[in-house]
């Protein structure tokens, strides 16, 4: 292997022997601790040390890097405390994640690091994300990530690439090709000779090195990082080389032909650059020995301390407090308490402060999907660090034209258009929210949320848990039936959502709050999901103030009062409830739930202890939906107050069919009408 030492001084070169030499002795440490039991499973990187040791060493402190599980080069080359790290993959209270997460699953915003998850690829497009918020600010900053080769055969990683080309982000997106996808050989995943032929291919440079050789991969990334603070731009880096381990331990490596172990086992990039510094006489056999004791003792040390740490104690405050960033709304904001009849405030809707606000500045009467708009248009005055992405919302105006007038106002730096790829815009969403900005994403149609759904679920949804780190992300999801637009323009998939913890749901019925809920979608540091039904846009309006103002998250409101029926529902379902009220002139509660996640147990109680009839009702299909859910937890919290069987009515149990009369029979109106009878006559 031949090094070249270039302009590096000897105190460089050191200095990366050190960082070399201290991730491999802890790996045989921890093998040794996993033989042991006291570590329950480990992912091994010998073999692969010099990749990450090299370009980390090579960028600046401050600038972010997304490691994989074969990474610890990257934890130690960024001085992460041992005790903290062992503690970390313990299990501990000490570690990153308190004990919720293991390895290499967490990041640091003090070491500037953001973990995978499981998933492999999603990583790369928050290093996307991260990126932009650089590029946004003018800080001339690079972001580097880590895909295997078998990572790269997932479609987060076109996406992620496709969009840092389109968008020119300073991203360096390192494949470590060891061979393998754990048992599968390059062979079985891909066709192309190698990964530098796909660069081009994106519009990107493609470098390929030895990635065996410390020098040769901190010499390259160097270069590139300079380059790239300057002019910036995405570069795929191929590091060819091989992990001498199984895919984790348990996995074994009888899969590999012993001759690869024999050959590659000649290329160690820990020994051969040992061997070149001692021949070139940079490195004695007394440093040689001192370093190594140093990093033993830093090691057992760090063991130590982490030994002491006793395992986490389940704390359900604690647990549950965590899923989310806490907040409070700012103090400014006008809050809407109201009650909204078809989007008509009544019964004194508004707070005293409102009150004078509407007799001050008043009120305009606006369209569902005007509200919409203008309490977009607000917080993007309010936070000039939001940005708004989507397909086609720039100089078009989204499908829906919400967006129609932005560009000119905002300029297209703040209102994105994208490729059609939602998994790497959501993953960029976050990465702008671990810069510190807010970031919308606007699926076209709700319906296409299944292309961003792993990074919504297990991303947005888990980071704060994880690792202490909030999604500031609203994902705006034009939804429901009632066009004529068929199976995958109609759906209703908010359940898929509410069954996620760590984020917020909201869907509201009127202008009003779908002004209010948006401003405060926006205010709340947590990952909010935010369903508009197509139908209201244009079909409904109501005075709405003028000025900023937000409705509460987590508050439902009563939209009909009476003493002998309780319809319990939201969206669409507010206006079927409303008409056959009138039409039958029922006595009854109409309580509109405004947000799903978390939806509002004490104004459920409520009205169910009042009237002690209650029918849930939602467009949503009825095995799975949100009505399930709440009817088992009214039976059993107030199962003592009811006085019939609950009823749930929803959509049938199909797909949303295209024609207009399969679509109206699809839709629960009729078979509302009946259940609402049925359960007046019991």
């Amino acid at each position: 292997m031949n090094f070249d030492r270039k302009d590096y001084s000897n105190e460089t070169l050191l200095h990366l022997y050190q960082a070399l030499l201290k991730p491999r002795l802890i790996e045989e440490k921890m093998l040794i601790l996993l033989r042991q039991g006291k570590v329950s499973k480990w992912f091994s990187g010998i073999g692969q040390e010099a990749i990450s040791v090299g370009s980390t060493l090579a960028l600046d402190d401050d600038e972010y890097i997304l490691p994989l599980h074969r990474n610890l080069g990257v934890f130690t080359g960024r001085n992460i405390p041992l005790d903290r790290l062992f503690a970390q993959w313990q299990g501990k209270t000490t570690g990153y994640t308190k004990g919720r997460d293991r390895s290499f699953h967490f990041g640091t915003n003090e070491h500037h690091i953001v973990g995978m998850i499981s998933h492999l690829g999603p990583q790369l497009a928050v290093a996307d994300g991260i990126a932009l918020a650089d590029k946004l600010a003018d800080r001339p900053k690079v972001t580097v990530t880590y895909s295997g080769d078998g990572g790269a055969s997932e479609g987060d990683f076109h996406e992620a690439l496709n969009v840092a080309a389109v968008w020119q982000l300073p991203v360096i997106f390192i494949i470590e090709n060891n061979g393998y996808g754990l048992s599968t050989p390059s062979n079985e995943q891909f066709r192309f000779r190698s990964f530098v032929d796909k660069g081009p291919a994106y519009g990107m440079e493609a470098v390929q090195v030895d990635g065996n050789n410390v020098l040769e991969v901190y010499d390259t990334v160097r270069r590139l990082a300079e380059d790239l603070r300057q002019n910036p731009r995405p570069v795929l880096l191929e590091a060819l080389t091989f992990r001498m381990r199984g895919h984790e331990e348990a996995s074994g490596t009888k899969y590999v032909p012993q001759e690869l172990f024999e050959e590659w086992a000649q290329k160690d990039p820990v020994e051969n650059y040992e061997k070149w510094l001692l021949a070139e006489g940079i490195l004695d056999e007394e440093a040689r020995m001192r370093y190594r004791e140093t990093i033993k003792r830093e090691i057992e040390e760090g063991l130590r301390v982490a030994d002491a740490v006793p395992m986490p104690t389940a704390s359900l405050t604690e647990e549950i407090g965590d899923m989310y960033r806490s907040f409070a709304p700012s103090a400014e904001s006008l809050v809407l308490s109201e009650k909204v009849t078809d989007g008509n405030t009544v019964s004194s809707p508004l707070s005293t402060r409102h009150q004078a606000l509407s007799t001050a500045e008043g009120t305009t009467d606006k369209r569902y999907v005007d509200a919409i708009s203008d309490g977009l248009r607000q917080s993007m005055e309010r936070y000039p660090e939001l940005v708004l992405m989507g397909q086609d919302i720039a100089d078009y105006g989204g499908v829906f034209k919400i967006t129609d007038g932005f560009v000119a106002q905002f300029g297209k730096a703040r209102v994105r258009n994208t490729p059609l790829c939602e998994s790497a815009i959501v993953g960029a969403a976050l990465g702008l929210s671990i810069k510190g900005q807010k970031a919308m994403v606007e699926m076209q149609f709700a319906d296409f949320v299944t292309c961003g759904f792993n990074q919504i679920v297990n991303n947005l949804a888990k980071s704060h848990y994880r690792w202490g780190q909030n999604a500031d992300v609203v994902v705006r999801m034009p939804t429901g039936a009632g066009t004529a637009a068929g199976p995958f323009h109609s759906q209703s998939n908010e359940a898929w959502f509410t069954h996620t913890p760590g984020l917020k749901v909201v869907y509201p019925s009127n202008p009003v709050d779908a002004k209010g809920l948006l401003c405060a979608a926006f205010e709340d540091p947590n990952p909010v999901l935010y369903f508009e039904h197509k139908q209201l846009y244009r079909s409904i309006s109501a005075p709405v103030p003028d000025a900023y103002y937000t409705t509460p998250i987590g508050k439902a409101a009563l939209v009909r009062e009476g003493d002998t029926l309780s319809i319990i529902t939201y969206g669409a379902g507010v206006h079927w409830a409303l008409a056959l009220a009138e039409e039958l002139n029922l006595d009854c509660d109409i309580l509109d739930l405004r947000t799903l996640l978390p939806w509002d147990e004490d104004a459920v109680r409520q009205t169910v202890e009042k009237n002690g009839r209650v029918l849930l009702l939602h467009e949503d299909t009825l095995t799975g939906g949100l009505g399930g859910e709440i009817g088992a937890w009214i039976a059993e919290h107030c199962f003592r107050s009811l006085d019939a069987p609950l009823m749930r009515v929803g959509s049938l149990d199909t797909a949303i069919p295209f024609s207009p009369n399969l679509e109206k029979q699809f839709l629960p109106q009729q078979r509302l009408r009946e259940a609402v009878e049925k359960l007046l006559s019991y």
